[in-house]
């Protein structure tokens, strides 16, 4: 019998180039010098949330599913891989409980876009916002992040079984 509970971790890295748009949640950040570079729009928030939730029911992760091999998903707006994953998700019989994401990134600050991120995957996911959690935080200055080279993001999400 599946068990009633499942919980799953996502991660996604990008790097960072000057001149390219910054997606992060579904949101065009505005203030940033610099997008992240992928196959997709290169939405590391919406890449780890696709992988926390696939981890959790043992269907691989999102380069399974949408792989970068695959011309029709270049440049696709990560929405619509979310939308892909949540059908998913549905499909198995489960719901979401919560997501909790963590955003890597120096600059530019990203706090006063969370609620619209927040919004935006409630939206996609069918979720109530109060259960979506959006945090940011910076590397100090050290490795990738801290060098303004790549953005990253981590996610965890807890579903139930759908009786």
């Amino acid at each position: 019998m599946p068990a009633p509970f499942r919980i799953g971790y996502g991660y996604d890295v990008h790097r960072l180039q000057q001149g390219l748009p910054l997606f992060l949640g579904g949101v065009l950040i505005p203030s940033s010098p610099h997008g992240a570079i992928g196959h997709s729009d290169a939405d590391v928030l919406l890449h780890a949330v696709c992988d926390a939730l696939l981890g959790a029911l043992a269907l691989g992760d999102i380069g399974t599913h949408f792989p970068d091999t695959d011309l029709s998903y270049k440049g696709i707006d990560s929405k619509i891989l979310l939308q892909k994953t949540y059908e998913l998700v549905a499909h198995s019989n489960y719901k979401i409980s919560n997501i909790d994401c963590t955003v890597l990134l120096e600059s530019p600050k990203i706090m006063k876009y969370a609620d619209e991120m927040r919004h935006l995957i409630s939206n996609i996911l069918n979720l109530n916002m109060a259960n979506i959690s959006i945090k940011a935080s910076t590397s100090e200055s050290m490795g990738f992040v801290g060098r303004q080279e790549g953005v990253a993001a981590h996610a965890i999400a807890l579903l139930y079984r759908n009786e």
